[in-house]
């Protein structure tokens, strides 16, 4: 099964971007500066995130948002 370079080149891309989201997303958690919430600067600041779990699924949600929006390019 054979994949064609331009959308395997893609993927790759979109990968990279993931990876790099993630590494960016723990490495704030891991500061004491990752917010849960839309606006972390807003008149009504969201919480700062404690548990490891919960800053986990907010990288990976953010990596598939960066996943996709590499590959449509």
């Amino acid at each position: 099964m054979a994949i064609a370079r331009s959308s395997m080149s893609k993927q790759l891309t979109g990968n990279r971007k993931a990876a790099k989201k993630v590494k960016k997303v723990m490495g704030e958690f891991k500061s004491g500066t990752l917010h849960a919430g839309k606006d972390p600067k807003g008149p009504k600041k969201a919480p700062i995130v404690k548990d490891r779990a919960q800053a986990i699924a907010i990288a990976l949600s953010q990596a598939g948002k960066a996943k996709k929006k590499g590959a449509s390019k």
